[in-house]
């Protein structure tokens, strides 16, 4: 150890004597420090200048309109573009834009299309079409600059989703409060609504069998209509014949009536006459009763009492010939006259009571006749029987001119004015029924159309009825599904929570789908800015690359002057210069960091710390492949930079590599070198530093081993293949 300890004590004193290496090492420490500081600063905040990225914007859009108001979405994208300062925005025309993005002056273009609006306005239709913008990126200026401006322009996608969703919500909304307001008025119409349907479903099985019957009764309607049409002519002929009748049936009652005038004359003249005989014959009588009757006068008695009695039979059978042809006149009953038949009757009733009475009279004046022939028969023995039948005779003469008399008063009184009020009536319902049956006989073509429309509408109306039959299933099956759903619906939901839900501020609602869902951020570990967060990886990776500048300018070799010196001697005696000037490196990188970038480290001194044992371990590694293996063993810690730039998850993390990387990022000493500096800016989580740094131990353990055990064994070898190197000339 002693040797080990002279070789780099005299390292250091030739360090000091000769300024050449003075400046060589100099430039050493610094130059790692450098290639991290350019690196961290350049990376500092990228997306915080994306204002000075050209892109260009062209607006083709030319607008809409939606329920008569004019939208333009493009023109106002523009107007918020404007105010925009996310981007270098260039708002020029579709031409001028191409070329430019073809040349590399801009990064990207943005196009609204002319129909971007129109189909935005499609919302409201069956068959909404989604609008497009157009996105030219010119992909070979940079790598990164395209997603930047992709982000950009997806930025702006989401800014229209976001602006037209909230507006169509807000008027979503605003439509739901007008419904829920119009909903909770209606509400009471909406419980009737609820009770008509269960109310039909409970009467569509009636309403089945009435459209059944309905059907029935359409057919048998058509039968009945076929038979009235038939009926017409029969109708219109008994109409011509009845007024035929009625016309006959007048002139009779005219010639009656003129009969009647004719002979109530005589009839009065003849009543009177009879009405003289009876009191004549009373008179005689009554004389015959109170004189002394000579018997052998009896058949002059007699003869004058038959001559008498003969006169007044003539008269009363003339006035029964009146009355009988009165009575015959006398035009029967009408149907549906009740109060004029019932007249009728009264007046054919005081006829016939007056011919009974005539006819009553007749016979006794016959009986008078008889009883006068009876006097010439019996005088002759029977003076009292004589008498007796003087005096019958003389009763019934004097109750026969009561009769007369009475019968007279009732002719005169009741008889003729009934014939004669009985003739006009009849006359007047007769002209009645006449004005009756010219109506309807005008009335039977209006008739006869109307059945034959009657007809065709019953035909119309029975395919109606056989559609809505054929309907009928199904609006039965309809109206049982409206009403079950309506009952589970019932079950499953309020519809007083659905018109409070409908009712809610549409503006607080538009609010609310603008910005569905806000993050937010909770940093544990919070980094300031890009630049800081990439400090870790450039500064390991600085601290490597100081190393790689020693093994390509400083020899791992002793140079002649102290004896017996062993490989081991060496290997150790050199590690020590190099791992001195390794910490210097990374003293100057990692309080660069700190102190001229002003990288917001959390833990700077576990930093320091942190980097000075990530130096000693990548030395020694680098230091023992280029001791034990010459120039193989730099390429060696070459190709192994190259491998966990890769593969240690510095840039891009470790899931997101291919899988050769994913695979060796466990035996990578970068992978825990970067997590340990991590820890150190973002904040220390003591797990995994004990992890990083056991790690980091093995690695340096390894080195330390291979090159105590290798390094003799391979120095002949390796002395070898440097010589034979060098006089290629192409080596040092």
């Amino acid at each position: 150890m002693k040797k080990s300890w002279k070789i780099f004590s005299r390292d250091g004193r030739n360090l000091v004597t000769n300024y050449v290496a003075l400046i060589v090492i100099g430039g050493l420490m610094i130059l790692p420090s450098l290639y991290a500081w350019f690196n961290i600063e350049a990376s500092w905040d990228p997306y915080g200048k994306t204002d000075q990225l050209p892109v260009a914007v062209v607006n083709e859009d030319e607008g809409a309109t939606i329920r008569d108001e004019s939208i333009d979405v493009g023109g106002d994208l523009v107007k918020e573009l404007k105010k925009n300062d996310d981007m270098d925005w260039h708002f020029v025309n579709r031409e001028k834009a191409m070329d430019k993005v073809e040349y590399g002056d801009y990064f990207a273009v943005i196009v609204i299309p002319k129909d971007f609006s129109q189909k935005l306005s499609t919302v409201i239709e069956d068959k909404p079409e989604k609008a497009k913008l157009e996105y030219y990126v010119n992909e070979k200026i940079n790598a990164i600059a395209p997603k930047i401006t992709e982000k950009g322009a997806g930025a702006i996608v989401d800014k229209i989703t976001s602006s037209f969703i909230s507006t169509v919500n807000e008027t979503i909304f605003d439509m739901f409060n007008e419904l829920g307001l119009e909903i909770e008025g209606d509400l009471p119409d909406i419980k009737n609504f609820e009770n008509y349907v269960f109310e039909a479903e409970e009467r569509l099985p009636d309403i089945g069998k009435t459209l059944n019957d309905s059907l029935s009764d359409a057919e048998k309607a058509q039968g009945m209509i076929d038979d009235a049409q038939s009926m017409i002519p029969e109708a219109s002929r008994v109409t011509n014949e009845g007024l035929e009748t009625i016309d006959n049936t007048t002139a009779f009652l005219d010639k009656a009536e003129k009969r009647l005038d004719e002979i109530a004359p005589q009839v009065q003249k003849d009543l009177e006459q009879a009405q003289s005989t009876s009191k004549k014959i009373n008179d005689f009588l009554q004389s015959v009763q109170t004189s002394d009757i000579d018997l052998s006068q009896g058949d002059t008695i007699s003869n004058d009492v038959q001559k008498q009695v003969d006169s007044t039979i003539q008269n009363i059978e003339a006035i029964e010939s009146s009355l009988q042809q009165v009575k015959e006149q006398n035009p029967p009953p009408q149907e549906g006259e009740d109060n004029q038949n019932e007249e009728s009757q009264q007046n054919q009733e005081q006829i016939d009571q007056a011919l009974e009475q005539l006819a009553q009279v007749k016979k006794q004046l016959q009986q008078v006749q008889t009883d006068g022939d009876k006097i010439n028969d019996f005088l002759s023995g029977k003076q009292k029987e004589v008498d007796d039948v003087i005096n019958g005779i003389q009763e019934r003469s004097a109750e026969t001119s009561a009769n007369i008399d009475a019968f007279v008063k009732e002719y005169n009184n009741n008889i003729e004015p009934a014939v004669r009020s009985e003739v006009a009536s009849a006359k007047k319902t007769l002209s009645d029924a006449r004005s009756i049956l010219v109506d309807i006989q005008s009335t039977i073509p209006e008739v006869e159309k109307i059945l034959s429309s009657t007809e065709g509408n019953l035909s119309d109306g029975e395919k109606t009825l056989k559609d809505v039959l054929g309907e009928y299933p199904y609006v039965n099956t309809k109206v049982n599904e409206l009403a079950d759903r309506i009952r589970e619906i019932q079950g499953e939901t309020d519809i007083n929570e659905i018109i409070k839900l409908l009712k809610n501020d549409p503006k607080l609602e538009k609010s609310f789908f603008e910005e569905p869902v806000k993050m937010n951020k909770n940093s544990l570990y919070p980094i300031q800015n890009y630049g800081t967060a990439m400090t870790p990886f450039y500064t390991v990776l600085a601290i490597w690359v100081g190393g790689l500048l020693l093994i390509s300018l400083l020899a791992t070799d002793v140079m002649e002057g102290i004896p017996d010196l062993k490989e081991r001697h060496i290997y150790f005696g050199k590690l020590m210069t190099f791992l001195s000037i390794g910490f210097i490196q990374t003293i100057i990188v990692t309080l660069g960091d700190i102190f001229l970038l002003g990288v917001d480290i959390s833990s700077p001194g576990w930093f320091v710390l942190f980097g000075l044992l990530i130096s000693a371990v990548f030395i020694t590694i680098v230091y023992t492949f280029v001791s034990v293996f010459g120039n193989v063993g730099k390429a060696l810690a070459i190709v192994l930079l190259v491998l966990q730039i890769a593969g240690s998850g510095g840039t891009y993390p470790t899931a997101l590599l291919p899988e050769f990387f994913q695979m060796i990022h466990p035996f990578l000493p970068f992978s825990y070198a970067i997590d340990l500096m991590r820890e150190a800016v973002g904040g220390i989580v003591w797990e995994r530093v004990t992890k990083d740094i056991l790690f980091l131990v093995l690695f340096w353990a390894i080195a330390i081993f291979l090159g105590t055990f290798l390094k003799q064994p391979l120095s002949k070898r390796t002395k070898a293949f440097m010589k034979k190197s060098k006089e290629s000339g192409l080596f040092h």
